[in-house]
C-alpha cells in the first residue's frame, strides 16, 4: 500500500492560482478555469511518492529543502514535513523563487 500525504495549501499558493486564473482570464475565462483546475490536480497527487520530484536549485541560497513539480510554464514548489506536504508557491518557471 503506497504512503499518503496530506496536501496543505498557503495562503501564497492559494493567492498565486488566484493570480494564475486572472491572468488567463482576461484573454479566455473558459481555459483559465480549466487550466487552473489541471494544475490543481497535479498538486493534489503529490500526496503519493512527493520525492520523485527534484530539488529546486534556490536551496543553496536559502539552505532550504524545497522540491518543484513543473507543470506546463509553472513550478509548484513545496516542502515534505513528516506526513504532510505544503505547496508554498505556484509562480512562472521564468522566476525564481523568492522568499
Amino acid at each position: 500500500m503506497k504512503k499518503r500525504y496530506e496536501v496543505n495549501l498557503t495562503q501564497h499558493a492559494q493567492d498565486d492560482l488566484e493570480r494564475i486564473y486572472y491572468y488567463i482570464a482576461a484573454d479566455n475565462p473558459n481555459n483559465a478555469a480549466n487550466f487552473v483546475l489541471q494544475l490543481e490536480k497535479k498538486v493534489y497527487l503529490l500526496n503519493t511518492f512527493p520525492e520523485r520530484h527534484p530539488l529546486i536549485l534556490e536551496n543553496e541560497f536559502f539552505g532550504t529543502d524545497y522540491r518543484h513539480l513543473v507543470y506546463k510554464k509553472y513550478r509548484i514548489i513545496y516542502r515534505v514535513i513528516g506526513d504532510s506536504i505544503f505547496i508554498l508557491r505556484i509562480i512562472h518557471g521564468a522566476k525564481i523563487l523568492q522568499v
